[in-house]
């Protein structure tokens, strides 16, 4: 078992298969992206035994990232790999998507032994989702979201919420989930990579959100923790959980339970730091897991206690240098 120096089990790892994508979202990335060469980015067979490793460490649960998964050359073959550890150790297996290729790999995701996705959708408008996505066709993305939900995947929308673009669909997007018994989570956006604009020009606290909803709905606190960032409450008009995660306004780390592996196998201990170790060399370096393990065991040891977000200590848009699409969501 993994345990950080604050006595927290680290059982959930989060991965990203790559940094590329096929949406340009504003808040994530900018216009012009440099992508990393294929040749500094592992193997999905590295992959698969950096997950295997994981797993012999105590990981119950693998989260597959990006940019965007799906658009990994050969991906499903991570899926099929990993999803044979299904009851034999690993718990859980499940993707955040930007939802452009579920119309083609629904069923064979839950197939492969994935049972829940995350899905990140910002707007229900045609044109707005075009303007924050800057390439994503929403029909597209609907049309891949009624698949899952047909094959049978359990979905939750992941929204960011963005002043003065987003900020009137917030009930419409309640709404909307409610119908199609999806859960949603809102997010409050992130300092994380140059984007080209000012980010404080799109922040807008959940405090704002969560007043906006309780406007027309009835919601009471959910005591769901799941050792992630995300406070919960329940609607009770739709019937469904409704996620708050707010890197700005509230420090979530206290029962932090995961770390992230960015695609070129550089771990982060935290999302909001920037330290970080290396999994690639030992990983080549020896067919033996033992030199990798113990590359994981010190550099959990260096796990933080929380995140540097707090907006205080960023008043003059300072950022964490690495876009998100880089640590993987």
């Amino acid at each position: 078992m993994l345990i950080d120096p604050f006595q927290r089990k680290i059982s959930y790892v989060r991965l990203s298969v790559t940094d590329r994508c096929d949406f340009r979202c504003t808040y994530c990335m900018s216009e012009d992206m440099d992508f990393l060469p294929k040749k500094d980015v592992l193997s999905l067979e590295e992959m698969s035994r950096l997950c295997n490793t994981f797993i012999d460490l105590g990981v119950r649960k693998l989260r597959i990232t990006g940019g965007e998964p799906l658009v990994r050359k050969n991906i499903m073959q991570l899926f099929n790999s990993l999803g044979k550890q299904l009851g034999q150790g690993l718990e859980e297996l499940t993707l955040t998507t930007n939802g452009s290729q579920l119309g083609r790999y629904a069923q064979n995701l839950y197939d492969s032994g994935v049972r829940r996705i995350n899905v990140s959708l910002d707007s229900l408008e045609k044109n707005k989702f075009k303007k924050i996505t800057r390439i994503g066709d929403l029909d597209k993305v609907l049309e891949g979201l009624m698949i899952a939900k047909k094959v049978g995947l359990k979905i939750k929308i992941n929204t960011v919420a963005l002043k003065g673009i987003n900020d009137d669909e917030i009930l419409n997007l309640v709404n909307w989930c409610g119908e199609n018994k999806f859960s949603i989570t809102f997010i409050e956006v992130m300092p994380m990579g140059e984007i080209g604009e000012k980010r404080s020009n799109q922040y807008m606290p959940l405090n704002e959100v969560k007043s906006l909803i309780q406007k027309k709905y009835s919601i009471t606190e959910d005591p769901l923790r799941t050792g992630g960032p995300a406070r919960y409450v329940h609607c009770h008009e739709t019937d469904q959980k409704i996620g708050f995660i707010t890197p700005h306004t509230h420090n979530f780390c206290e029962l932090c339970n995961r770390v992230r592996i960015t695609c070129t196998g550089e771990m982060y201990m935290c999302l909001g730091q920037e330290d970080k170790a290396d999994l690639k060399t030992p990983l080549r370096k020896s067919e033996n897991d033992q030199l990798l393990k113990n590359t994981i065991y010190k550099a959990i040891l260096r796990k933080p206690k929380g995140h540097d977000f707090v907006i205080e200590r960023r008043k003059n848009e300072k950022f964490i240098p690495r876009h998100m699409n880089v640590t993987g969501g």
